[in-house]
């Protein structure tokens, strides 16, 4: 009797590969046929049929979606490294006579993005006008290893270790105060004695609520935000004290520090990449653009 695996040798195909793929990262039948550009029933009878010639089950059907099995995720991997390997040939054949070209998936925060990020990006495109960007903002840089983008710019002081990164620089955070808020006191008022913007429980863990925690265990915020951005925005409107990095209010002229920059607070911005795209050409172009233009 012949094992799935012969079978798999005479029938899989690149085709059958890239749908896996596709549904791998689509997650559902729809992302899937959205990503290979055919309608939903094509995606489910190629599955159907892969299945059915390799006697085993490829994903398992749930709430969250198709969740694929261990020979699912197998073949995934298989196809992301000739993925890879295509993309590597493609860079090789036209570097020399060809512009970078093609689409680069960034993922970040809300926050890098705004603060750091868009003001260098616009050079970026303007120097390289057949790269195309794709802007993800999220919190998770699990997404990269489903491919659903390229690269993820993170401040962190410990990368996953299943990514490949390059370190861009260090970022510091302040206690920052707009300057309105202050002039409503007769006297400078302490930092226990201000009202308090501060992330809310979806952050519980994020450094800056533990360093508060700690250095002001009486202080009970009157303001909580879903996001460091918000956080810092609230501190310009005039509404309270509030922790948020250097780079986006220590040139602002509406706001004053008031402590800091805090040491238990910095920490490093990464570029971080999945193995296979870290040798894409327009990804390299990325980090030393970065590298060189952003100021931190």
């Amino acid at each position: 009797m012949k094992s799935p695996y012969a079978k798999m040798q005479s029938n899989l195909s690149l085709t059958d590969l890239e749908l896996l793929l596709a549904l791998v990262r689509g997650r559902t039948l729809g992302g899937a046929a959205e990503r290979m550009k055919v309608d939903t029933s094509t995606v489910f009878r190629a599955i159907k049929r892969l299945e059915k010639d390799l006697g085993e089950l490829l994903f398992e059907r749930g709430r969250q979606g198709y969740l694929p099995t261990e020979l699912g995720r197998e073949l995934a991997g298989y196809a992301e490294r000739i993925e890879s390997q295509l993309q590597e040939a493609r860079v090789a054949a036209f570097k020399s006579s060809s512009e970078p070209s093609g689409v680069l998936r960034i993922t970040t925060t809300d926050t890098i993005l705004n603060g750091l990020l868009l003001p260098v990006l616009s050079g970026f495109t303007s120097a390289y006008p057949k790269i195309d960007l794709e802007l993800i903002v999220s919190n998770a840089i699990a997404n990269l290893s489903q491919r659903d983008a390229d690269v993820a710019i993170r401040a962190t002081r410990k990368p996953p270790e299943y990514l490949v990164g390059s370190k861009l620089g260090t970022l510091q955070s302040a206690v920052f105060v707009a300057k309105t808020y202050l002039q409503r006191f007769e006297q400078a008022p302490t930092l226990e004695e201000m009202e308090w913007i501060a992330l809310d429980e979806s952050l519980a863990e994020h450094p800056s609520q533990k360093w508060r925690r700690q250095r002001l265990p009486r202080v009970v915020p009157r303001f909580r935000c879903n996001s460091v951005l918000s956080v810092a925005g609230s501190v310009v409107w005039g509404m309270g004290a509030g922790v948020a990095p250097l780079f986006l209010l220590k040139d602002n002229p509406q706001v004053g520090m008031v402590d800091g920059p805090l040491a238990e607070l910095e920490t490093d911005l990464w570029m971080l990449a999945h193995p296979d795209v870290r040798h894409l050409h327009r990804v390299k172009l990325l980090f030393e653009y970065l590298k060189a233009n952003l100021s931190l």
